[in-house]
């Protein structure tokens, strides 16, 4: 299947890590925390993460971290919907499309739970036919961008004549949570939110890039390392500090089984500077640019940022001819795939 249109979109109130600190450490929640998990929470906050600025989709940042489970889970109701049409909308804009011509939705998020989920809210809002296809694919994480492209591309060998979206949203922000435990409390210092979206059909265009070679890797023996949990009715996000060490063997896993060309650009997931530092170091040959800037610019937005790290080289005046994509997160679970410009 072929590429249509890549886009993205951030919610429009951006913060930089210091603005985080000083908002965070005047929370009750804050004060209720052990000393050592502040110095933790001052030293990432006001170090060198990679992170210029996150985005966060709330009109109060303020009480980001002392919203209960209901109130944050209506956050995510209000603001993952908006993001999704925002971001459907300019896609297809960019492929010349609208609608009325779309045949798929599909949906994939981690940050919240809706039912029914939020491909009927993006269908209603945006008038899609009666008939359209809505499939939501929940519970893969930050991984989960490139199966649920893979879902889409088992669609259309199904339905040839078919057009299909594609959108990855994560309200990262309606999944904060603050205990002392050092994973909990890093994963507040690196998550942002966002949206991206794909559009797809068998019609060659003028993008020229078809996608193939999707690969998956699952180990869930790994899975307890990183994961949601639910304390109290909120999310809360278990992140082991040896995620980087298992994540970059089996990236170059994947990498090895695709066979990928020395002059392939290399989108990947922004799990944070110590994943990227780790990739590198597994495979030195790499280049991250647009992953590094992704992570500068937004943080980790969670599933959407592979997509971002893609866009950013499609933009390119010198395009390449292949993009190898890799996300990866919970279960644990690691994807692939490529674009080739035909």
């Amino acid at each position: 299947m072929f590429l249509q249109a890549i886009s993205h979109a951030v919610p429009q109130h951006a913060f930089t890590q210091s603005d985080c600190w000083e908002i965070l450490k005047k929370t009750p929640e804050f004060e209720q925390l052990k000393g050592r998990s502040k110095m933790l929470l001052e030293k990432v906050l006001l170090g060198d993460t990679g992170i210029d600025k996150r985005h966060f989709a709330t009109d109060d940042v303020s009480q980001l971290f002392s919203l209960n489970a209901e109130a944050l889970s209506r956050n995510f109701e209000h603001h993952a919907p908006q993001l999704a049409q925002q971001e459907l909308t300019q896609a297809l804009e960019k492929a010349g499309l609208h609608t009325s011509d779309l045949d798929a939705l599909f949906i994939c998020t981690c940050t919240g739970y809706l039912c029914p989920g939020l491909t009927s809210y993006v269908a209603e809002a945006l008038k899609l036919p009666q008939n359209a296809y809505l499939q939501d694919i929940v519970g893969l994480g930050c991984g989960a961008a490139i199966p649920t492209i893979r879902s889409a591309d088992g669609f259309i060998k199904a339905n040839p004549s078919a057009t299909v979206a594609c959108i990855a949203v994560e309200v990262c922000s309606a999944a904060f949570y603050l205990d002392d435990d050092p994973g909990v409390l890093i994963s507040a210092c690196l998550f942002g939110d966002g949206a991206a979206a794909t559009i797809w059909s068998n019609q060659a265009t003028t993008t020229g890039y078809s996608i193939h070679k999707f690969d998956t890797i699952h180990k869930p023996e790994a899975r307890e390392l990183l994961r949601f949990t639910n304390k109290g009715g909120k999310l809360r996000n278990k992140l082991h500090r040896s995620v980087p060490q298992i994540a970059a063997p089996i990236v170059h896993t994947l990498y090895n089984n695709a066979q990928v060309a020395t002059d392939t650009a290399i989108a990947a997931h922004v799990g944070g500077r110590d994943v990227l530092l780790a990739l590198e170091k597994e495979m030195p040959h790499i280049d991250l640019t647009e992953s590094w800037n992704s992570l500068r610019q937004h943080g980790n937005t969670s599933s959407p940022s592979v997509l971002m790290a893609a866009e950013a080289i499609l933009n390119k005046p010198d395009a390449p001819d292949k993009i190898w994509l890799t996300s990866f997160g919970a279960g644990f679970a690691a994807h692939s795939c490529e674009l080739q410009k035909e």
